[in-house]
């Protein structure tokens, strides 16, 4: 974006998509260091790269920024868009804007704020395809997930897609908060068994949570508690010969800490998650926020390949499931010796 004054860094042309790198402006850096902004620089990226003519504005987004005001700009759109929602759109994954996105955005957010590591990388395979398993959690947007796939790419050049909950692609909020196809377009995959082997099939690398939603479900009390794996993972591993890298990650816990689950709000509205916790006064005056998270250091241990789980037999969902509790509880060993000695 050029710098030529006030109105041309925070007014965006949606009509034409920008084929120059997207540049950060005062008011970038601005966003960057102030939490509610962090949606703002999502969109104002998504809108250099794509034509978004249901996108927010640049008043809108100075909305963003005052206590309350995400609710008087998410009017101001419905009022500008004829009473409507923004448009639905299925986009396919596109893999030069992740690149875009994740040099331009998520570099200062990784390096600056996150301080993501990769620790034990003589454990990574140099062969495709894989399975990435990670102990997720923080209940708060899934940065140990986006951080991990970010240095990945960086230390080995590969092009990683998460396994996302459907939250991420379904629920009515996240059209108002995200670009239309969002989570897709950057490489996100369907937390549904056919869109996962379906990834498998292609033979991509694949992040993945064994623990599904109950790992930040289950809140600050049991903080680094590994819970009941699934075996989906194990069964699509066995059957497509595909090898496992299980991932420990240190200092997930903290992206929004002392947090309880309120289930029966979060079953009402329809979320993965509904955190109770002393930063919910100020996510209620900054919606906005839902993108952001405390500051912490991620640390990510990079385990041996599961090699034992290849070896090309169909076996019974009890095995399997053996299989995978067993690596739970090798997994929650080595996250035991980690919290004590770093």
């Amino acid at each position: 974006m050029s710098n030529q004054g006030f109105e041309n860094i925070l007014n965006i042309d949606a009509q034409t998509p920008s084929l120059e790198s997207y540049k950060f402006s005062w008011f970038d850096w601005f966003c960057l260091w102030y939490p509610p902004g962090w949606l703002i620089l999502f969109n104002r990226h998504w809108q250099h790269y794509h034509a978004d003519p249901d996108g927010w504005n640049w008043w809108e987004y100075l909305l963003f920024l005052l206590p309350g005001g995400f609710y008087l700009a998410m009017l101001s759109r419905w009022l500008r868009l004829g009473f409507r929602a923004p448009r639905k759109e299925i986009g396919e994954f596109e893999p030069k804007y992740q690149q875009a996105f994740r040099d331009e955005i998520l570099a200062p957010i990784v390096k600056y704020y996150f301080q993501g590591e990769l620790q034990q990388i003589e454990n990574l395979p140099a062969t495709e395809p894989l399975i990435v398993a990670m102990n997720h959690a923080g209940m708060s947007f899934p940065w140990d997930f986006i951080t991990l796939a970010y240095l990945l790419s960086q230390e080995k050049g590969w092009t990683v897609q998460p396994l996302a909950g459907l939250s991420l692609f379904e629920h009515p909020w996240v059209i108002w908060w995200l670009p239309p196809g969002w989570s897709r377009v950057l490489g996100g995959v369907r937390a549904k068994l056919n869109d996962f082997e379906g990834a498998i099939q292609q033979r991509k690398i694949v992040l993945y949570a064994p623990e599904g939603l109950r790992g930040p479900q289950k809140g600050w009390h049991r903080r680094y508690q590994l819970e009941k794996f699934d075996v989906s993972f194990m069964q699509l591993s066995d059957r497509y010969q595909v090898p496992i890298v299980p991932v420990i990650c240190i200092g997930n816990e903290s992206l929004h800490p002392w947090t309880r689950n309120l289930k029966k709000l979060q079953s009402l509205f329809k979320l993965p998650f509904l955190p109770l916790s002393p930063l919910m006064l100020l996510l209620l005056l900054f919606p906005s926020m839902g993108v952001w998270a405390m500051k912490t250091r991620l640390r990510y241990f990079i385990q041996p390949v599961e090699q034992n789980i290849i070896d090309g037999e169909n076996k019974e969902r009890a095995i399997v499931y053996q299989q995978a509790q067993t690596l739970r509880e090798k997994m929650q060993m080595h996250i035991n010796q980690l919290r004590g000695t770093v």
